[in-house]
């Protein structure tokens, strides 16, 4: 799937992206707010990321950036995987691109295909409790908290921290046809 906003293009990541993605997610400033991506982060790692198979209810994508004059700009990821409470949105952003918006363009962008497209009624999210930028986001996108707090594992910071659990109901909104680009 893709799908086009404003600004973004968010689109499957392809095995020629190793090098570009490396670079846009190799921060430690990233890597201590998402669980799964260890610092330093190399291509190597990259390139074992893109070779892993998606789950049918489980997209992702790369944001690209169309509004950063020029050719588009990789800046960040955004998915719904199976986690351990459900499906969940996680998303990042390369630091260049932070407090631009891009993340609320994208996980609406996200949400709106989750709800037409795939049989998910709910979507969980999680963010560190460290990072209030990130519960923002995911209260713009219309998740609320539950209430449930657990320490959770982030490769980036070589050990568990203090998270905060958000929920969406995607069945409360769901509308007619959504068109998608394929």
């Amino acid at each position: 799937m893709f799908a086009r906003t404003p600004r973004l293009l968010l689109r499957p990541a392809w095995p020629e992206d190793a090098a570009s993605l490396a670079e846009a997610i190799g921060h430690e400033s990233i890597a201590r707010m998402v669980a799964r991506v260890p610092h330093p982060y190399r291509q190597a790692d990259a390139e074992q990321w893109l070779a892993q198979p998606c789950g049918a209810t489980e997209p992702r994508f790369l944001i690209t950036a169309l509004d950063r004059g020029g050719a588009p700009v990789l800046i960040g990821g955004i998915a719904i995987i199976a986690g351990d409470t459900g499906h969940e949105l996680g998303y990042w952003l390369t630091p260049s691109a932070w407090g631009c918006g891009y993340a609320t363009e994208a996980g609406r962008a996200v949400i709106a295909m989750a709800r037409h497209a795939l049989p998910i009624g709910r979507l969980g999210a999680w963010h560190f409790a460290d990072n209030p930028r990130s519960g923002q986001v995911l209260s713009k996108l219309g998740f609320r908290p539950t209430g449930q707090r657990m320490e959770r594992a982030s490769a980036g910071r070589d050990g568990l921290s203090p998270s905060i659990h958000h929920a969406l109901d995607l069945d409360e909104e769901r509308r007619g046809p959504m068109p998608l680009a394929a």
